[in-house]
């Protein structure tokens, strides 16, 4: 036996007893002896003693997590000095830049950003102690998916460097005299782990590759020229780490004429097949296969197709198993469904044709009434349009059946989105993204003309809207216990907007609907955690009445900070004319004078000052976000109090964050739990959130239609917007929740 290995590491284990009083590690000390260590090369040695701590964990003992995890940073600490040549970590961080922009992994801009000067002085803001913060499952996803390193696998970048260099980049461009104060608040709100950013930028701030926002959102004109458009657009972001939604409503149906030909055109699968080969082909940076949501109206009579297209069995030429699918649905729709009476499909060209207008540019402005339902009752009384009759609950059937199977269609109430989108002077919002919470304006790219010119070939094309989505989320559990939720914010914001100015989007109609709209998306992860931290049970009363007083909170904070941005640096282009502008946002939601919320303040303030953002709020999936930050999943309840993840060589055991005798009982499965009252959590949370909420639900297998049906006819009536995946016990392990989106 190695005599000095063995006294090394009972000396550590000692040192490391003050932190963990609760913990045994005697346990861990009397196998040192037997452990074989001295054999062992020195990766393996840290990789056994992980596994003895990880080996420890239960619901009893958690912590033994963190013990694993400092194991796992000591190792991290002295492979990255020894690649760093640096006597210790968290030391030479203006070396670590250099050697970076060498190796060709950082982006050579930070040094025309900052003096040798600043990154010295921002050098001395690393706090080595916050990486104690980290469970070991979110310090190894961190390390394993994000940190920079050389290219040939060796760690250079540590936890709270990756942290500061993600705030240098976002805060690069503001004014010199303020911008060293605005970085270190930023790494404030990040090394705490009160907030994190979303996927994209989190692996890519700073690097040489990749872009910053998460997700996009394109809408495919009735040509054959948008159709292969979409596509090479889809592609370039898909190769550079976004996730896609695509609105295919417009496309005319299987049977329609094409140039006065009848019953030629094979409708939208054919190109729902090309989507799926692109999101197959062309992978995000070779890490994982493209995601791509497609989304189709319910009155278009393709949707018997469309809802077949994932299920297991049937023709598998008319099957697309790698596109995730969502239905646009109207309040008509499921008042057709609540009183079991017929529904009518129609092809939006023939539609277009006869009726001179399209039936998905309309939406019912008031629940009961509105264009959106005179015109389709014109288009069922008119004579010479074709129709389908069907009866509405059996297209609903089919939804459900799809949803037990595969998690999907998700479903997109348009009417009520529509009516409570701040920035309906300017357009319409058809669908959502891949992980339903992005609701923003939208409209097909147009090629206006080709022609040559000094021998080169000019394309003109009239840019649509093409929605981006740049995330961050605020740490639940860890932000509000700590009374950050006012400073925190502010930054946030001032973060989001300036990713929008940060980031290279490789279709530039993408990048001009940025600029117009400057749309962000806030979000928020923890509320399990938040909710056992409370103590407050999840299908209580009370949980509602906090999720009233958190997101009220957060609304507020989010709009005053974007408000005091415009002040700054000036409004979105849009504001003018838009709901923030007039002050419909707060009426609609009747978002007046309560208690120290001055809502009437607040409404003449953006009045009269403006809005940098034109859309704010968003709530998204985080699953991997989440874990780093060491809390729960965005809004959902938990799967279970204790649970492994699976890695390629072992099993990694999680158990719920801050899981003691007194928070044991408020963790409660999310199959456990009844949906109706996560439901009404939502809706009451939904109406601060201006744009949408990742918001799954879950049941068992075995679950009557009757009960899902109810289940959707709630979630409308309560006026969620989205619904996400449908999570039965059946599927659980298929889901594929999207990493770009995760914030």
């Amino acid at each position: 036996m190695n005599v000095t290995l063995d006294k090394t590491w009972n000396k550590w284990l000692s040192n490391q007893q003050p932190r963990f009083p609760s913990l045994d590690l005697g346990r861990i000390a009397k196998k040192l002896p037997d452990m074989g260590l001295e054999s062992m090369e020195e990766r393996a040695q840290y990789q056994a003693l992980i596994l003895e701590c990880l080996a420890e964990i239960d619901e009893t003992e958690p912590n033994w997590t963190f013990l694993a995890s400092s194991i796992h940073l000591e190792q991290m600490y002295q492979e990255a000095t020894a690649n760093r040549g640096q006597p210790e970590a968290y030391k030479g961080f203006s070396s670590l830049i250099h050697t970076l922009i060498s190796e060709g992994i950082y982006n050579d801009k930070i040094l025309h950003y900052y003096t040798e000067q600043e990154i010295d002085e921002l050098e001395k803001i690393i706090a080595p102690e916050r990486d104690e913060k980290f469970t070991y499952i979110g310090l190894k996803t961190l390390g394993d998916r994000y940190l920079a390193r050389a290219k040939d696998g060796r760690i250079f970048e540590l936890p709270q460097e990756r942290f500061l260099i993600i705030a240098m980049m976002i805060m690069a461009e503001e004014s010199t005299d303020k911008r060293i104060s605005l970085i270190k608040e930023a790494y404030w709100a990040l090394s705490h782990l009160y907030m994190t950013v979303a996927t994209p930028t989190l692996a890519n701030a700073g690097k040489r590759y990749g872009q910053l926002s998460s997700c996009f959102i394109d809408t495919v004109d009735d040509s054959l020229q948008s159709i292969y458009d979409t596509n090479t657009d889809i592609a370039n972001l898909s190769k550079h780490g976004g996730g896609i939604g695509v609105y295919l409503g417009k496309i005319r149906s299987r049977g329609s004429d094409i140039r006065g030909f009848k019953g030629v055109s094979s409708g939208v699968l054919p190109w729902m097949k090309q989507l799926n080969n692109t999101a197959v082909s062309v992978d995000q940076l070779g890490q994982r296969q493209g995601a791509v949501a497609v989304y189709l109206d319910i009155w278009h009579k393709d949707i018997f197709p469309f809802l077949e297209s994932r299920l297991n069995n049937g023709d598998e030429r008319q099957r697309t198993h790698d596109l995730f699918t969502g239905v646009s649905i109207p309040d008509l729709f499921m008042e057709a469904v609540e009183k079991r009476e017929d529904w009518y499909l129609f092809d939006p060209h023939e539609v277009r044709k006869i009726m001179g207008f399209s039936l998905e540019d309309s939406y019912d402005e008031a629940r009961g009434n509105g264009t959106f339902r005179e015109r389709y009752q014109q288009c069922v009384n008119h004579p010479d349009l074709s129709k389908k009759q069907v009866p509405a609950i059996e297209i609903m059937k089919r939804i459900m059946i799809g949803q037990l199977e595969t998690g999907t269609p998700y479903m997109f109430y348009r009417d009520e989105v529509n009516r409570m989108n701040p920035n309906n002077h300017k357009g319409m919002v058809y669908c959502s993204n891949l992980c339903t919470e992005i609701t923003q304006n939208q409209s097909p790219t147009m090629m206006k003309q080709q022609y040559v010119e000094d021998g080169k070939i000019i394309t003109v094309q009239d840019p649509g809207d093409f929605v981006v989505c740049n995330l961050s989320s605020i740490n639940l559990g860890k932000a509000i216990p700590a009374g950050a939720l006012p400073r925190l914010i502010r930054i946030q914001v001032r973060m989001l907007d300036n990713v929008i100015d940060q980031n290279s989007i490789p279709v530039l109609q993408a990048q001009l609907t940025n600029q117009s709209y400057r749309g962000i998306g806030l979000g928020t992860f923890g509320w399990a955690h938040l909710l056992a931290q409370k103590k407050i049970a999840w299908e209580s009363e009370q949980a509602e009445a906090y999720a009233n007083e958190v997101y009220e909170a957060i609304a507020y904070y989010t709009i005053e900070a974007s408000s005091q941005l415009a002040e700054e640096k000036g409004s979105y282009p849009y504001f003018e004319g838009s709901d923030w502008d007039n002050g419909s946002f707060f009426e609609k939601r009747s978002l007046n004078k309560n208690g120290s919320w001055n809502w009437e303040s607040l409404r003449e303030r953006v009045h009269n000052h403006g809005l940098r953002n034109g859309y704010l709020m968003a709530v998204a999936p985080n699953s991997s976000t989440s874990l780093i930050a060491g809390s729960t999943a965005s809004i959902d309840p938990i799967f279970k109090k204790f649970y492994s993840e699976e890695k390629k060589d072992y099993k990694i055991p999680v158990t719920a964050p801050d899981l003691t005798p007194e928070t044991y009982w408020y963790y409660k499965s999310a199959y456990d739990i009844d949906q109706h009252s996560s439901i009404r959590q939502n809706a009451v949370r939904q109406r601060y959130v201006d744009q949408s909420i990742s918001f799954n639900l879950y049941v068992r297998n075995s679950i009557q239609a009757k009960d899902l049906l109810n289940l959707h006819l709630d979630a409308w009536r309560n006026g969620l917007k989205t619904t996400y995946y449908t999570r039965s016990t059946s599927g659980q392990g298929e889901f594929d929740d999207c990493e770009s989106c995760s914030s």
